[in-house]
Formats: structure tokens, C-alpha cells, sequence
């Protein structure tokens, strides 16, 4: 059940308020039997939820008496609270994440040659956005096969969200598309390319019908290959990807003549 101790209240806290609704106007001795707070820790529960604006008191009445706010408003200010401290809890770990950041891309990456596979569509797509926001320098894409129906929009809306913040950051992007993928991309997707990237200087999109497979190129020494189901037709089998710069230059290689084949995309 929700508790007002969901809300940041301890025990102590959360009993005087109910109490509290239940008494009306009530000092603190009269609210220590009511509400079973011990009278020597009665004084501080009081003024930690007058602290939250959850009583009112009167001050000029002796002894001093507490009545409770309206449980709409109490509730409120409860959930503001909360909201702000969440809000101050992000800023606290995005100046974290900053701060790490540097310090961690300041170390020299290890030019070793390594692969890693994922299977199953999620881990598929999962480790293709994670590729693409490592990229620095350029993307290359090739996707020639569809995903199924039920997941292109998600799947499409995702990459180019991850696409656009490569552009962001000074990386160039080239697509090579089968047409029949086009096709197969939503209306959100389309609109998206139009409004956002088809104007872009280091953005561009060509299609081929004389491409085969979906792989992507990063930074020219990382190869992600996608592996298709060979139990259902289009479905995301898995990804392999493989860091080594003789391979990347060998697929660039192929990719090229295809590329200037291509005819820029129109939708």
C-alpha cells in the first residue's frame, strides 16, 4: 500500500500528520498520546513536518497548538519536493558524468584487433546504437534488409536520433539503402530525414538495389555486420562486431564503387 513515508516521511512523521487529521487544533502533548510519538521526540517530528508546510501552528496560543493542512495540498508539496529533489539528483550526476567523461576519454584507446556478437533483436539493436555513439570520426551504413514490420519504426526513430547526435558531434554519416528498405521505413522516419538531416553537409543518403547484407563502417577500423534469421525471413539474428582497421578497409573498398552508383535518396 502507498504510504506517506513513500514521500520522504519517517514513521514518526507519518503518524503525527495522520494523527493530526484526526484531532484537529491539538498541542503537542495532547498529539504524543494520539498519535504514540514518544513526548521527547514529539517537538522535532512537529517541526520537521512544519519544515514540509504539513501543519500550520499557533504560536500565540499557550500551550502552543498544530492543526494539519489539507491532505490535496500536503500531498503536493510532498510531491514537489520530491520532483526537486530528483531534478537536483540529475544535475548531480550529469556533472558526474561530465566530469568522468573527460578524465576517462582523456586515457588512449588500445588498438587491438577484437570482436563481440550479439544475438536476438533487441541485443542487436542495442549494440548498433552503442557502436554508432562511440563513432568519432565517420559512419558508413549499409542496409539493405528490412526488419520486421512491428519494430522498423522503433528501430529506424532510434538510429537516426543516434545519427543526428553524431553530426553533433563533427562525424560524418554516408547511407547506402536498398530501395526496398526505404519502402519499408515509416512516415516518422521519412519526415524526420527531411526536417532534421536531409540539408546537412556531412549527411547523405544514396540508394542501390545492388547491395546485399546490412553492415555499418566506424571510424574506418569497425565493422558491425548483422546477421539475418535464416528461420525468418528479414528478422535480426544477431550483430558481429569486429574492430580491425585491414577488414574496415577492405569493406570500404567494396562499398565505394556501389556508393557512386547510387542516386541520392528522394522520398
Amino acid at each position: 500500500m502507498a504510504s506517506l513515508r513513500d514521500l520522504g516521511l519517517s514513521e514518526y512523521e507519518a503518524r503525527a500528520y495522520r494523527s493530526l487529521l484526526n484531532t484537529g487544533p491539538t498541542t503537542a502533548k495532547e498529539l504524543s498520546r494520539a498519535s504514540d510519538v514518544p513526548m521527547g521526540r514529539i517537538y522535532d517530528v512537529l517541526n520537521s513536518i512544519e519544515q514540509y508546510n504539513l501543519v500550520r501552528s499557533q504560536t500565540a496560543s499557550r500551550p502552543k497548538k498544530y492543526v494539519a493542512v489539507e491532505p490535496a495540498t500536503a500531498l503536493d508539496r510532498l510531491l514537489e519536493d520530491k520532483k526537486r529533489e530528483l531534478d537536483e539528483k540529475a544535475d548531480q550526476y550529469e556533472s558526474i558524468v561530465d566530469e568522468l567523461s573527460d578524465e576517462l576519454d582523456a586515457a588512449e584507446p588500445v588498438e587491438e584487433k577484437f570482436w563481440t556478437a550479439a544475438v536476438g533483436p533487441d541485443e542487436t539493436k542495442d549494440l548498433l546504437l552503442e557502436r554508432l555513439a562511440a563513432a568519432d570520426q565517420d559512419i558508413v551504413m549499409i542496409a539493405a534488409n528490412p526488419v520486421p514490420q512491428r519494430d522498423m519504426q522503433t528501430a529506424g526513430e532510434d538510429v537516426l536520433a543516434q545519427l543526428e547526435d553524431a553530426l553533433d558531434r563533427g562525424v560524418t554519416v554516408n547511407v547506402l539503402m536498398s530501395r526496398s528498405l526505404v519502402d519499408a521505413l515509416s512516415e516518422n522516419v521519412g519526415q524526420r530525414y527531411r526536417n532534421s538531416l536531409q540539408g546537412r553537409d556531412d549527411f547523405h543518403v544514396r540508394t542501390n538495389d545492388n547491395v546485399t547484407g546490412s553492415f555499418n563502417v566506424i571510424d574506418g577500423v569497425e565493422v558491425c555486420i548483422q546477421i539475418p534469421n535464416p528461420l525468418a525471413s528479414g528478422d535480426a539474428f544477431g550483430m558481429i562486431d569486429l574492430k580491425d582497421p585491414e577488414f574496415a578497409a577492405n569493406v570500404q573498398e567494396e562499398f565505394v564503387p556501389r556508393w557512386e552508383e547510387g542516386e541520392p535518396l528522394t522520398f
